[in-house]
C-alpha cells in the first residue's frame, strides 16, 4: 500500500488512503467527491463512483484533500 504525505504551509503531512474520499483542491461544490485508489510518486489515481471500474483519473498528490 503506498502512501504519499501531502505537505501544508503549517508542515502538517495528510496521508491519504486508498479507498478514502478525497476532494480536488477548488472543486465545485456539486462534485462528488472522489474515491482515492492508489498513490505513487506524487501521483494518485482516483475515481467517480458512477464511472465505470476501468475509467481512472491521475492527478497530483496536492492537488487533493481529504474528506472529513
Amino acid at each position: 500500500m503506498a502512501r504519499t504525505p501531502r505537505a501544508h504551509a503549517n508542515n502538517v503531512v495528510e496521508l491519504l488512503q486508498p479507498g478514502s474520499f478525497v476532494k480536488l483542491v477548488n472543486q465545485p461544490d456539486d462534485l462528488p467527491p472522489f474515491q482515492l485508489l492508489h498513490c505513487r510518486g506524487g501521483r494518485c489515481w482516483v475515481r467517480q463512483q458512477a464511472w465505470g471500474p476501468m475509467v481512472q483519473w491521475e492527478v497530483e498528490h496536492r492537488e487533493l484533500t481529504g474528506v472529513a
